[in-house]
């Protein structure tokens, strides 16, 4: 079992995220916090693995919180659960190393699709063994080969990046594409890569210092 600490300064709203989470396969939720320092204890108490965190708390920022968690357990991981739609907020959750983004209010199966692919990545870097390349790109969050399976592509996500693209009069990058949806920027690529195998978007490499940035554009 994966267990998840629920931090939201909202009672009836934490209460509602504890509820989805216990409901959802592998998963159980080891505490509920509704400030920063209760979140600090219930992480020395319970040692989660995942935390679903919201940005506004009473005393003091989510992701200043998730910085200081991490650095009491450097493995845990994090899901952003907010109402918070800036940019830079969204970036800012990437940089400090936020596995997901979730903009409230949002349907149960937003939720679901991002922790059964969160338990899929746990599960496979727990595998023994010689991984192959298509193991090696699940866990690192890489595009799957042209004409592989789409398994692990949640279809809310993948609208949501198809509805960036059709949205923006420019092509888009990965990390423009992930600052618009609230995804990681690996995410958005995999979905951008999926919808280009499928002739939907186009690639066109801009150069530069460095290694040449793939956009993405709509097929219209």
């Amino acid at each position: 079992m994966i267990d998840v600490l629920v931090v939201d300064d909202d009672v009836t709203v934490a209460r509602i995220h504890a509820g989805f989470v216990a409901a959802e396969p592998g998963f159980r939720v080891c505490a509920v916090a509704h400030t920063a320092s209760a979140a600090l204890d219930a992480l020395e108490r319970h040692g989660p693995e995942l935390v679903l965190l919201d940005i506004h708390l009473p005393d003091g920022s989510g992701l200043d919180l998730l910085t200081r968690m991490r650095a009491v357990r450097p493995q845990l991981d994090a899901i952003v659960i907010t109402a918070a739609r800036e940019h830079r907020t969204v970036a800012q959750a990437l940089r400090v190393g936020a596995a997901g983004y979730l903009m409230k209010p949002f349907p149960r199966e937003d939720l679901s699709a991002r922790l059964s692919a969160y338990r899929a990545h746990l599960h496979g870097a727990d595998e023994g063994g010689v991984a192959d390349q298509a193991a090696a790109d699940r866990l690192f969050g890489a595009p799957p080969a042209r004409g592989a399976s789409a398994r692990g592509v949640a279809e809310t996500t993948l609208r949501a990046v198809r509805d960036a693209l059709a949205a923006s009069p420019e092509d888009l990058s990965a990390q423009e594409t992930a600052e618009r949806v609230g995804v990681s920027r690996v995410s958005a690529r995999r979905y951008l890569e999926h919808l280009h195998d499928r002739g939907e978007v186009r690639v066109q490499l801009r150069y530069g210092a460095g290694r040449p940035e793939r956009r993405y554009r709509l097929v219209r």
